[in-house]
């Protein structure tokens, strides 16, 4: 019964926050929150907990946001570019990032860790400038969104890889390493081609 009453308490308390801030909160923040609300530190039992620390949840929650993000700019550069090389660049975007993304799922999955379902508030802004821009316009922001984008993910896994605590989430980000630093190459060669 205990069990029961705490688990509603935490759903109300989830819903009045979510309703209170739903213009102030974004997909990534709602995640963590959620994330915290099931912190292992605090009755696992009735909130279902995380099986993993505070700090790997956000990197889970970084790194989906993150991965989709690219998928959903990469589609925006398949639609709207006519340049052969980021054409290639955003089908190779789509294809790892994509394949990255369905791995940490699973992985968010089995540790009871809530991903967020659509990009962040900062990368949705992102993605509605592109989508005004044409021709070279778009080109060039795509290309320079794609170098910082790259270059905060690249940190992002070095830093899990390095620091994080649970086993198959560095495993993870180890193995995203080499991935996104041929992305970042290959995208800093299109950056440099075309000044």
């Amino acid at each position: 019964m205990k069990k029961l009453i705490y688990g509603m308490a935490i759903t109300a308390a989830a819903f009045a926050f979510q309703g209170c801030n739903s213009q102030n909160k974004d997909a990534k923040g709602m995640a963590d929150s959620m994330n915290l609300a099931k912190d292992t530190t605090t009755n696992v039992k009735a909130t279902g907990g995380i099986a993993v620390p505070e700090g790997d949840a956000k990197f889970a929650t970084s790194a989906a946001v993150g991965g989709m993000a690219e998928v959903a700019m990469a589609k925006l550069a398949l639609e709207k570019s006519t340049n052969a090389k980021i054409k290639a660049f955003a089908t190779m975007m789509v294809t790892d990032h994509g394949k990255a993304n369905e791995e940490l799922m699973v992985i968010a999955k089995t540790k009871n860790i809530t991903l967020p379902t659509m990009v962040d508030a900062d990368h949705q802004k992102k993605m509605d400038e592109l989508a005004k821009k044409s021709g070279m316009d778009f080109d060039k922001e795509y290309v320079e969104t794609m170098v910082d984008g790259h270059k905060s993910a690249l940190k992002l896994m070095q830093d899990e890889a390095k620091d994080g605590m649970d086993p198959e989430l560095k495993v993870f980000a180890g193995k995203t390493v080499p991935v996104v630093d041929g992305h970042l190459k290959a995208i800093t060669a299109i950056h440099d081609s075309m000044k």
